[in-house]
């Protein structure tokens, strides 16, 4: 396995993974629009994809970055608003792979750190904990939505 940043190249092997994501998470599927707001993210390089590959190049799973700030700490901070691994593909470690490039990346690029949000009962917390990740008990969580 092998981790990648992604590229428009690479669209064929996102675009599935992407699509079954949101269907985990109670979307329709959509395979036109997944690509077109894959493509536009790519594109504009407003967010960061890494796409995990076997050794066919056939894509495993991916997580995808929004970049943001920590003005206090005026360091570049990134959201991992995505993960997900392909059905067939779990239980070897990509996802633990993903999360382990993204925190690589954000080393690399003098970042403060990395955050997440997820479900309360999302069996990945188990996953986050392994792997260093701190659930955050000091702060409240606020949302608003158009």
């Amino acid at each position: 396995m092998r981790i990648i940043t992604a590229s428009l190249d690479f669209l064929d092997e996102l675009v599935p993974l992407f699509d079954a994501y949101r269907v985990f998470y109670k979307q329709d599927s959509n395979l036109s629009g997944v690509t077109a707001f894959l493509t536009e993210r790519l594109q504009k390089k407003d967010s960061f994809i890494f796409l995990a590959l076997d050794d066919q190049n056939k894509g495993l799973g991916f997580t995808q970055l929004y970049p943001s700030f920590s003005s206090v700490s005026m360091k570049p901070l990134y959201i991992l608003n995505d993960l997900y691994v392909a059905e067939n593909a779990r239980n070897m470690g990509v996802g633990a792979e993903l999360m382990e490039y993204a925190k690589y990346f954000t080393k690399e690029k003098g970042g403060k750190g990395l955050v997440l949000e997820t479900a309360l009962d999302n069996p990945a917390q188990k996953l986050y904990r392994r792997l260093g990740w701190i659930k955050d008990s000091a702060v409240n969580h606020y949302t608003w939505e158009v």
